[in-house]
């Protein structure tokens, strides 16, 4: 069963550096819920000083009704694909949240037990694929597996509109293996679950 939230709005906040496509994925995500999904959706970005290289975010927000509000406070989801994003953020996490880490990029210490957390190695993926710059659509692929935020469908729909169209089969491939390993994660996680109650 995926990770669902009770409340209206969900907030999620990706953050890395420049060239990540950190951005895109927000867009992406803000694109499914509201032409595919049917849902309202709003999506601020940051960029540091720096261009490519520098810390950048995407705030999104999905809702059943309109949106008041655009900024995020304590996000229920944070994705980070980079060291300084996850340093940045980890302490607006809401309690109960949930938290995505590149598994190469990132390093953590003493995450609470209140949190779920999850890691892939999203770019490590891309790379084998031919790509590092797809490490966002790998990501989006495990986001739709594990958390029931927008259906599978209408986010590798809103991901095949706004790639250019000769990148589409590769970047399908990113968000199928994205999409498997967070279906396996979860098959995972279940095992273990009922072992620990056996």
């Amino acid at each position: 069963m995926r990770y669902t939230i009770m409340n209206n709005e969900k907030h999620i906040l990706i953050t890395g550096f420049g060239g990540q496509g950190v951005i895109m994925a927000g867009d992406i995500l803000g694109r499914a819920a509201t032409l595919y999904d049917g849902k309202f959706a709003t999506m601020t970005q940051a960029y540091g000083p720096e261009a490519r290289g520098g810390a950048c975010s995407a705030q999104v927000i999905i809702s059943e009704e309109e949106v008041l509000f655009p900024y995020i406070k304590e996000p229920h989801v944070l994705i980070c694909l980079s060291q300084e994003g996850y340093s940045k953020n980890i302490g607006s996490l809401r309690d109960g949240g949930m938290l995505i880490l590149d598994a190469d990029l990132v390093r953590t210490k003493n995450i609470s037990s209140d949190v779920t957390a999850y890691n892939i190695p999203a770019t490590r993926f891309a790379e084998e694929l031919g790509n590092k710059m797809m490490a966002n659509i790998v990501m989006l692929g495990f986001l739709a597996a594990i958390y029931d935020l927008v259906s599978a469908g209408a986010l590798r729909k809103a991901m095949l509109t706004s790639v250019p169209a000769p990148t589409r089969k590769i970047n399908t491939r990113a968000f199928e293996r994205g999409s498997e390993y967070g279906k396996a994660t979860l098959k995972s996680r279940a095992k273990q679950g009922r072992l620990a109650r056996d």
